[in-house]
């Protein structure tokens, strides 16, 4: 399976990077494809090395103001002209989607991928890890949202929130055995 991630490319304390990493290993002994956002540093650098040393393939999808620092590791790197390009080659290439820690560009992209399972546009299971506690607020905000009539379908079809990589990628498998 080809498993897109959405997470921060900065340098992050080890609660962050620790529960990654054990994502990305998991991934990888599963035989499962990494496909992010192809950077070479902080926590990107972190998972995609992870899935690596695991045995997992690496699909890098960079964008051309960032492509100085993509993973020289890749077994596919395609670049992008510009941000908007690269979310959709990203959704175009995964067959699901995990959000990880990240800042505006991880909720930017986070929000692409509910939007279009909203309008029935993609059927591809989403997990939102909520490493940390680090999405409760999010996680708040999106059921308040639910409660108060503003999503047109039930939140747990739109994402499912994992509190652990295992759990996480348990969810992504038994999804991808029932589409």
């Amino acid at each position: 399976m080809n498993i897109c991630v959405f997470l921060s490319a900065a340098d992050l304390d080890e609660r962050y990077t620790r529960p990654a990493r054990e994502f990305a290993k998991l991934l990888g002994k599963g035989g499962h494809t990494l496909v992010w956002g192809g950077s070479d540093v902080g926590l990107m650098k972190v998972v995609a090395d992870a899935v690596r040393e695991a045995g997992g393939r690496l699909l890098g999808v960079s964008v051309e103001f960032l492509s100085a620092k993509a993973h020289p590791g890749a077994d596919e790197m395609v670049i992008a002209s510009d941000l908007a390009e690269r979310k959709k080659l990203l959704l175009e290439k995964a067959d699901a989607v995990v959000i990880m820690v990240g800042g505006t560009g991880t909720l930017d992209e986070a929000t692409e991928i509910l939007e279009l399972k909203k309008h029935g546009r993609t059927d591809k299971p989403v997990v939102l890890l909520n490493t940390a506690g680090f999405y409760d607020g999010l996680e708040t905000q999106f059921r308040r949202m639910e409660d108060e009539g503003f999503l047109p379908r039930p939140l747990s079809e739109l994402v499912f929130f994992a509190e652990d990589p295992a759990g996480a990628l348990a969810y992504l498998e038994a999804s991808s055995r029932i589409r």
